[in-house]
């Protein structure tokens, strides 16, 4: 079977209703036209037999042939098999996109229906047809046929030789420079078919395409008839009655069957009705002008049923029994067009207009999601580059993924003159660390590439993504500053990481960044505070901001280098995320203060006192440098710390070198090969504190007897407990084990021992102390 397209036109009448349909040899669903209820407006049908004699061939006038132009069979296998990454983006190229061929001015069906309009303005002849301005397709998947209609301002058998026999030219760009070069020209010039190629889509999937078109200002009708890989084509009149069409195009797509030698998709799943709807919703739901597919439906009807016999003569034998006819429910299909499209984006209406409910709704829709968005931002940009666009910020991030690793997603969907283009971009559109956000983004003047699939890079492009960037920000900082705290708090769990991302990847936007930042503190360490809060907090001859970087709060708080600052009452970040302390590094400094780690050297608290601290020095100088050269090349220098209350010593970073915690990451990072990273540890100072009893003892062993064994393992074993509390990882943990268990035995060496504690035992005699008596004189009585 085939499909046939019929027109009902009476002799003498105008064609005020046409259709086209489906050839069916299915009964079951089949249903009479008068069952259908469709408009006045919609499309009727009939079925027919498609043979040999359904019209008189040798009345016909013989097709012409026509070579394509020199080279063209080679361009077309070109655009075939290298231009376009998707097979069904051919829907979307012949419905509405940049380069199709439905008309002789436009390169489409929705720039057909286009053209029509803005002619018919000063040519109202030209619509003397009364039918609607529409796009109808139809699918015939048992015989891998689809067929597009448009109801625009067809093509005369020269402008289909001009269009369809040439590749890259367009009647569309023929048409803008015409308005241009006319002074008369007004109204809408958005037209978007401007190169001429996207006809050829169609051959993606087919094996031989057929374009029967009618231009209201011709009495006749062509066929365009051409085959892939082919070097011509064939244009003939249509003589058929049947066929013919009061005015517009008629593209019909014969599918490509799978080849016996390839193992891919037979394209002709693409005729399935389900599957057409499908790609019409997803390419060209917001075309201005209506889409029906041709669907199959059905209906439910009670029907009655044949009783049983022996059911039936018990009913006779009791005559007081009333009988009821036994019915039962059916479903009776039949075809019927369907709206597709919707003609009225969100994004076009006016902000003031919409409901939240509406937005969530079109958020939920669109993205699949099944929660409301935590903020949306409906906005119209003007200028060098003009866009429509809706932004969402999801409420929770997508399932399995982590969307900082991949920046592949399909969050941002993009459309040109309401024609969606793509979802898959690559940082155009959004950088990374905002690859959460959600949107769509509508533009009229977007520098596409030919197959209208990729978004080629651009002044104009930079400056979108500038502003939708700065529009994510303002949307971000409106739920920061929202009156329920929860809602940022949220966002932070979810998306915090993200941001903390952005102070790596975006200088530029560093400002916009620091007031989102969240971390917990010394003095906030169940509740995550913001910058802004820790200035505020800031002691006023305080000149820095604090931090230090640790793998948990705990860590964080119990760390030697905490203690001087908390007597001090000095508030201190704790960064205990692996992404902390490289974010803050980058971001350097916030509102005119600088970040300060203190578990490096050369810390400033701001109330030194010179003349004491230098006869501290002075009193510890030989101390230090006694301690140096014990230690070695282990540490670069041994200093006085201003740091240190309760502990002994610490272990500092360099100013310019690894802190612990970032040294302990890029040791995880190596995976076990640390042979490379020794050239990028930093310097560690080694800081004593001058108060303690530990260090003075040592002072005292420096000056009386330097080489006491016993005060050199004292030494080691100090520098190693250092570098275990400083948030280190000992090079020989054993001997460290060693080093302690040794100090430990000294230290308990018959501490518990029975001659300084005995204890009672019952067998044992018991000892009766001796009494002294005292010497009596001599004649003396007692």
């Amino acid at each position: 079977m085939s499909v046939l397209h019929v027109a009902e036109v009476g002799e003498g009448e105008s064609r005020s209703q046409w259709y086209s349909m489906l050839t069916a040899g299915r009964s079951h669903t089949t249903k009479s036209t008068t069952q259908l209820n469709l408009k006045e407006t919609s499309f009727l049908g009939k079925r027919y037999e498609s043979t040999a004699a359904a019209s008189d061939a040798s009345a016909a006038p013989p097709a012409e042939k026509y070579e394509y132009q020199a080279e063209v069979s080679r361009l077309m296998d070109l655009i075939v098999n290298s231009l376009y990454s998707n097979k069904e983006v051919f829907l979307r190229e012949l419905i509405r996109h940049v380069l199709l061929f439905l008309s002789p001015i436009y390169c489409n069906a929705s720039d057909a229906l286009d053209k029509l309009r803005f002619l018919s303005v000063t040519d109202s002849d030209l619509l003397k047809e009364a039918v609607d301005l529409d796009i109808r397709i139809q699918a015939d998947k048992d015989n891998g046929i689809i067929t597009i209609t448009d109801t625009g301002i067809g093509m005369t058998r020269q402008e289909l030789v001009d269009c369809l026999g040439t590749i890259a030219q367009s009647g569309t760009a023929k048409f803008l420079t015409a308005l241009k070069e006319s002074k008369d020209a007004g109204g809408d010039n958005n037209l978007i078919g401007q190169f001429g190629v996207g006809f050829y889509s169609a051959f993606l999937v087919s094996d031989k395409v057929v374009v029967s078109s009618r231009s209201p200002k011709s009495d006749k009708q062509y066929v365009w008839e051409g085959e892939a890989n082919a070097s011509s084509y064939t244009i003939r009149e249509e003589t058929d009655p049947e066929k013919l069409i009061p005015r517009g195009t008629r593209l019909t797509l014969h599918l490509k069957a799978r080849n016996p030698l390839c193992l891919g998709r037979d394209d002709k799943g693409f005729a399935h009705p389900e599957r057409i709807q499908k790609l019409v919703k997803n390419y060209s739901q917001f075309v201005s002008f209506p889409i029906y597919t041709w669907q199959e439906k059905g209906f439910t009807k009670e029907v009655e049923v044949d009783e049983d016999p022996s059911e039936a003569k018990k009913d006779d034998q009791d005559e007081k029994t009333e009988k009821k006819k036994k019915t039962k429910t059916v479903v009776e299909k039949y075809w019927d067009w369907e709206l597709t499209n919707e003609t009225q984006p969100i994004w076009l209406r006016n902000p003031k207009e919409v409901t939240t409910e509406e937005y969530n709704e079109f958020y939920q829709k669109t993205f699949n999601e099944y929660l409301d968005p935590l903020a949306s931002s409906h906005f119209t940009t003007e200028g060098e580059v003009e866009f429509r666009s809706i932004l969402y910020v999801p409420a929770v991030p997508p399932m399995g993924k982590d969307d900082v690793i991949n920046p592949k997603t399909k969050n941002i969907r993009l459309y040109v003159k309401r024609v969606f283009i793509s979802d898959d971009f690559d940082g155009e559109l959004f950088p990374r660390y905002l690859s959460f956000v959600k949107g769509v983004v509508d533009s009229n003047d977007l520098p596409l590439n030919v197959s209208r699939e990729i978004l080629q890079e651009s002044r104009l492009v930079r400056i979108m993504r500038k502003r939708l960037v700065r529009k994510a920000f303002d949307m971000i900082l409106g739920i920061s500053l929202s009156e329920n705290r929860d809602d940022y708090d949220k966002f932070w769990e979810n998306f915090g990481k993200h941001m903390k991302l952005g102070c790596i990847e975006d200088r530029e936007n560093h400002k916009r960044l620091g007031p989102l930042l969240r971390f917990l503190s010394s003095q906030s360490e169940n509740e995550l505070i913001s910058l802004d809060e820790y200035v505020e907090n800031m002691k006023p001859e305080q000149k820095d901001i604090y931090y230090i970087a640790a793998d948990s709060v705990t860590s964080a708080k119990n760390t030697p280098f905490l203690e001087r600052l908390a007597e001090k009452d000095l508030e201190v970040l704790f960064l205990v995320d692996a992404i902390d302390e490289i974010a803050i590094q980058n971001l350097k400094s916030y509102k005119e203060k600088n970040f300060v780690d203190i578990s490096k050297e050369d810390l400033n608290l701001g109330d030194t006192n010179d003349e004491k601290e230098k006869e501290v020095k002075q009193e510890f100088a030989q101390t230090c440098d006694w301690i140096k050269k014990q230690l070695g090349d282990k540490v670069a220098s041994v200093q006085i710390s201003n740091r240190l209350s309760t502990s002994p010593c610490v272990l500092v970073s360099g100013k310019f070198g690894w802190s612990a915690n970032m040294e302990r990451l890029m040791k995880a990072q190596a995976a076990g090969d640390t042979s490379s990273l020794e050239f990028m540890r930093g310097r560690r100072v080694f800081e004593i504190n001058p108060e303690h009893p530990i260090i003075r003892n040592l002072n005292i062993a420096a000056k009386s007897n330097p080489n006491d064994e016993d005060a050199l393992r004292a030494i080691d074993l100090l520098y190693d407990t250092a570098l275990v509390s400083s948030g280190f990882t000992p090079e020989n943990p054993a001997q460290l084990g060693g080093k302690i268990y040794e100090m430990m035995g000294i230290a308990l060496s018959g501490k518990w021992s029975d001659a300084h504690h005995p204890e009672p035992n019952s067998n044992t005699p018991e000892i009766v102390e001796a009494e002294v008596v005292e010497p009596a004189e001599a004649g003396s009585q007692k």
